[in-house]
């Protein structure tokens, strides 16, 4: 028997969370083929790697990226499978381009999701030839994929090009009987082609570009219940997934959101929920979460809610974050285009009284803690105030508020200056207790977006190094394999994906890990360009030397770190339907060489 590619000698685990063990895997046409605890014959094969001291993963899934801009015109989406995730969701937040036209998609993608508007027209333009979700998903497997992609429909989406954005975001319109039919119509047929759901957004502080429609919130926050209720009916008989932001001001609204997941007289309703954090501004929130799923979950539901299993951390270029939008204050600033009108607005003593007020009011619920004590500049020209936070800057400049230090600052020097706060997430205790509760699931990396505020595109490998710290410590709290699952397979089982496994006729989408590098590296600082947004430096990860190689159907698209050859010329993803066995891509012979 020949092989395509032998990976020799790793510590394997299958995405099950069985007992992992040393295994020789053999890979061909894009499978798995053979799983030996013998060594296997290289003969023919063009492609060995030695994995001895290696962890050999399935693929991992990130289940809420915002990639459905950067996949039109950089489709190898390297950031992601750098760091071993060979599957990617589009479509979250209620956000897609399949109905959408190119200036809606600017208005509905630039501001939520802090990618350049014009850019987002720009590409849209440029690629869009699709009208249908098939039409998509061929003009998607046309690309050069890097990693597999499935999708969400987003309702915002729909609602948009069925009603027009303008009356799709106000609050005294309502979708005509032909405009609700014609929704129901494209849920289905998304369903159909294999969309995983729908996602929807019933946040209130993510906001819109452009001119006409700026400020509002996003088309889905406007939807009735009868709306909802319509098109979740569908999302129920076809066993697939509704992925949802609740209202976190409106605590009937999160009830309800989880209360829909159950049954009773009718299909559970599969409810993705935006998230599990461990958030400064409400400690005690978090110990209400895990209770709540477990509770709809035993009375029938089939309910999770998502979390991002790292420290939340984010940066901001003077003023521009979307954590601003959540008081009111904060969004004038931002509704502001023109620098020279917003920097008259911060400059006005009405105004800033105004900030200030917000600021410090305890009342409701929100997700950023306002406390600019707790958020250290680390760039700005001058040179005497980096290192040090908001509020100490006040006190040393006689005593300022610190709102008044913070836009002082920003008056000064706009997005050069830069700081950065962690908003939650901030307790070890907190995050392996939220790693080990079945109601939570590893996600919410928002890959592809807020390209100047985060980067979790490694989020994956730091759990594994959370894991495995705590067993080398004597105090686990999950075992490496138990995470592995949670990466993996457990992720593709419940959205119904043909990955997240490495079983004999399993898909080779593979990731090999040094554990030795699961160290301090994958927490450093560092930037890149993406070209396709016109050199604009995003925040990425690098840990190079940690992640040994990726394969995707059974071709190595890294090794050590970096793409290879194959990467943005060649597509190794395709589009993974729901309920579907993939495939196999036609083998090219010839392309692979050695590794290890």
């Amino acid at each position: 028997m020949t092989y395509d590619t032998i990976i020799r000698n790793g510590r394997w685990f299958d995405g099950t969370g069985a007992p992992s063990a040393v295994r020789t895997l053999g890979i061909r046409d894009g499978q798995v083929v053979t799983i030996s605890a013998d060594d296997l014959d290289a003969t023919g094969c063009p492609h060995v790697i030695d994995a001895t001291g290696k962890w050999v993963l399935p693929g991992m899934l990130d289940i809420h990226t915002h990639y459905d801009i950067e996949v039109l015109n950089g489709p190898a989406l390297t950031e992601s499978l750098r760091h071993g995730v060979t599957t990617v969701m589009l479509g979250s937040c209620s956000l897609s381009t399949i109905h959408v036209d190119a200036a809606d998609a600017g208005d509905i993608f630039g501001r939520v999701e802090a990618i350049p508007r014009e850019h987002v027209i720009d590409a849209v333009t440029e690629h869009k030839t699709w009208t249908t979700c098939e039409e998509y998903i061929a003009a998607l497997e046309d690309r050069p994929l890097g990693p597999n992609i499935a999708s969400f429909i987003g309702h915002s989406d729909m609602r948009a090009a069925v009603m027009g954005l303008d009356r799709a975001t106000r609050k005294d319109v309502r979708p005509t009987d032909r405009e609700q039919a014609q929704m129901e119509r494209w849920l289905t047929e998304a369903l159909r082609a294999g969309f995983v759901g729908m996602s929807s957004q019933q946040l209130l502080f993510d906001k819109l570009d452009g001119e006409v429609c700026r400020s509002r919130t996003l088309p889905s926050t406007y939807a009735k219940p009868r709306e909802l209720r319509r098109l979740k009916s569908l999302l129920r008989r076809a066993g697939r997934i509704l992925q949802s932001g609740p209202d976190i001001q409106n605590p009937l609204n999160l009830g309800s959101q989880l209360v829909q997941s159950l049954g009773i007289i009718r299909n559970p309703l599969k409810t993705s929920l935006l998230s599990a954090a461990d958030v400064k501004s409400n400690p005690y929130s978090i110990h209400a979460l895990g209770p709540a799923a477990r509770l709809v979950n035993r009375l029938g539901g089939n309910f999770r809610w998502q979390h991002l299993p790292v420290p939340f951390e984010v940066y901001a270029d003077g003023i521009d974050l979307v954590v601003f939008e959540e008081f009111g204050a904060g969004a004038a600033a931002l509704h502001l285009r023109d620098e020279v009108e917003r920097n008259e607005l911060m400059r006005d003593e009405d105004y800033r009284r105004r900030f200030r007020k917000e600021y410090e009011s305890k009342l409701g619920i929100r997700v950023w803690q306002r406390d600019f004590f707790d958020a250290e500049i680390v760039a700005c020209p001058d040179e005497s105030v980096i290192g040090k936070s908001f509020g100490a800057v006040g006190v040393e400049r006689g005593g300022l508020h610190p709102v008044d230090a913070f836009l002082d600052l920003v008056l000064e020097h706009g997005r050069e200056l830069r700081w950065r706060t962690t908003i939650s997430n901030h307790r070890r205790r907190v995050l392996k207790k939220l790693a080990a509760d079945a109601g939570v699931q590893m996600g919410f990396s928002d890959a592809g977006a807020h390209l100047r505020n985060m980067a979790f595109y490694n989020m994956g490998l730091r759990l594994l190094r959370h894991v495995r710290d705590a067993e080398q410590a004597g105090t686990p709290f999950m075992s490496v394999e138990h995470a592995v699952h949670r990466l993996t397979g457990e992720l593709a089982d419940w959205y119904r994906l043909d990955a997240g496994h490495l079983r004999i006729g399993d898909r080779a989408d593979v990731v090999i890990i040094d554990p030795a590098r699961l160290d301090e590296s994958l927490d450093r600082y560092a930037e890149a360009p993406v070209e396709q947004y016109g050199g604009l430096s995003r925040m990425v990860n690098r840990n190079d030397d940690t992640v040994t190689a990726v394969l995707v159907a059974g071709r190595t698209v890294v090794v050590d770190g970096q793409p290879t050859g194959v990467v943005g010329r060649e597509r190794t993803g395709r589009f993974l339907r729901a309920a579907h066995k993939a495939p196999a891509l036609p083998h090219r012979k010839g392309e692979l060489a050695s590794v290890g």
